[in-house]
């Protein structure tokens, strides 16, 4: 089964526009189907490829980069011979697999580029960890693209439903309910929620409809991340393995900000704020930052020292909270699936809107405001998001609530830089004066 990936169609605009021009670096987490979805491409748009995997690559094909680059004519004779590809001039495309794990050839791109003969897709994750970086200098002819975990709508169409998506997106345009459609897209929602968008845990569940067969994929991916931090974190190790594995438990706090005392009595955040930031560059975790001042350069009053960590999938939190079983069973999930478990769902849901708002091109802020005198000026929001000419304050309600006192504060403090707030929440779209009601697969149409 192939699965139908919204980036090829980016990859094909590259192609087209840039012809030639740049290499495409796409970055992400492991596992997110980088590799997959180059390879797809390649079949597809040239006449002929050679993947280099140097996760795999033999000492042959690194010799011939460390010693052939500096006559291009050979290089290319070398590995077209190599790998019994007969190459195209401006129909044939390189493809560096794990590009991180020889920066040789990520340097060489620059030289590749100017050369004009072919095209060039680097993949790799981690890309900006030191000592990935360290030795080279990184050229500028890349053109970099982030690649997450499947999205909503290509969760619908590995499911078969290839029309879903477009309704959902007709109705947020024209402002809708979905009507007798909204519980059909809620069940595909929570399944969605559960299963995650890694691209193996998505390909496991479509074929067997079994939850607990995708669990073991997602736990599988959790040990490589697990593995990794131990590889690459360095000095961090410690820190970020803390971090990692504590994100359930902040996330089920009702603030969800990351509280260090959890991880040491005395920790301050100038001593962790690097392995935060490891675990943002792995794009393993998003990390959210509190905004002081909303404005629409969001990123100009962002405050370090409070911080929430969303991790990049929520079918991934699923597995990680419940990493004490062995397992988690079938019937564990199903009554997850049929709201019948004693969870804190809002943890998952709002991770969930993280996931969707990074993954459609936001960065995460929220806003948190503490007056422990005056409760009229306590006022927090679970993110901010540009939209428009203005700043739109977005709210996560998994749960049945009567108010939202601190939207309406929010609204009325900063008048003049929003006009409307958004709820996401799990019932039909609606809105009422300022604020709009959205259901929460809508949320990758923002």
């Amino acid at each position: 089964m192939v699965l139908r990936r919204k980036i090829l169609d980016y990859f094909h605009n590259w192609k087209e526009n840039r012809q030639g021009t740049t290499a495409l670096l796409i970055e992400g987490a492991r596992r997110v189907g980088k590799s997959y979805a180059a390879k797809v491409f390649a079949e597809s748009a040239y006449k002929s490829y050679i993947l280099i995997d140097f996760a795999n690559a033999k000492k042959s094909v690194r010799q011939i980069f460390e010693e052939d680059s500096s006559d291009l004519d050979l290089f290319f004779n070398k590995l077209s011979a190599l790998y019994g590809v007969k190459l195209y001039p401006r129909n044939s495309l390189f493809i560096f697999d794990e590009v991180q794990l020889f920066p040789p050839a990520r340097q060489l791109i620059k030289y590749l580029v100017a050369d004009g003969r072919f095209d060039y897709i680097e993949t790799g994750s981690l890309l900006s960890i030191k000592r990935n970086v360290s030795e080279i200098v990184i050229p500028s002819e890349e053109e970099s693209v982030i690649m997450h975990p499947l999205d909503f709508e290509e969760f619908l169409w590995a499911m078969g439903n290839d029309t879903l998506g477009d309704f959902i997106r007709e109705c947020f345009e024209k402002e809708h309910p979905l009507g007798s459609l909204h519980k059909t897209a809620m069940d595909y929602f929570r399944q969605y929620m559960l299963v995650g968008g890694m691209p193996q845990s998505v390909l496991t569940y479509v074929q067997t409809k079994n939850f607990e067969n995708s669990d073991r994929i997602k736990r599988d991916i959790l040990k490589l991340y697990q593995n990794d931090i131990g590889k690459y974190a360095g000095v961090y190790a410690a820190k970020v393995r803390s971090i990692f594995s504590q994100i359930p438990s902040q996330l089920s706090r009702h603030e969800k900000r990351f509280m260090l005392a959890s991880l040491k009595k005395e920790a301050r955040m100038r001593d962790y704020e690097d392995a935060f930031l490891w675990l943002d560059d792995a794009k393993v975790a998003s990390i959210c930052f509190n905004n002081t001042d909303p404005n629409v350069g969001l990123g100009l009053d962002e405050e370090h020292s409070t911080l929430k960590c969303y991790l990049l999938d929520t079918g991934l939190l699923f597995s990680l909270a419940f990493a004490d079983q062995t397992a988690l069973q079938e019937d564990v999930y199903r009554a997850i699936l049929f709201d019948k478990l004693e969870i804190n769902e809002g943890m998952f849901f709002e991770n969930m809107v993280a996931q969707m708002l990074s993954a459609g091109g936001h960065s995460l802020y929220f806003y948190s405001r503490v007056d422990n005198q005056n409760a009229e000026n306590r006022i927090e929001i679970d993110f901010l998001i540009r939209r428009g000419a203005g700043i739109c304050p977005v709210e996560a309600k998994s749960a049945y609530y009567q108010k939202h006192s601190s939207l309406d504060k929010f609204l009325k403090k900063f008048s003049r830089r929003t006009k409307e707030g958004i709820i996401i929440y799990t019932k039909d779209f609606k809105k009422e004066g300022a604020v709009t009601y959205l259901p929460v697969y809508m949320t990758s149409c923002l």
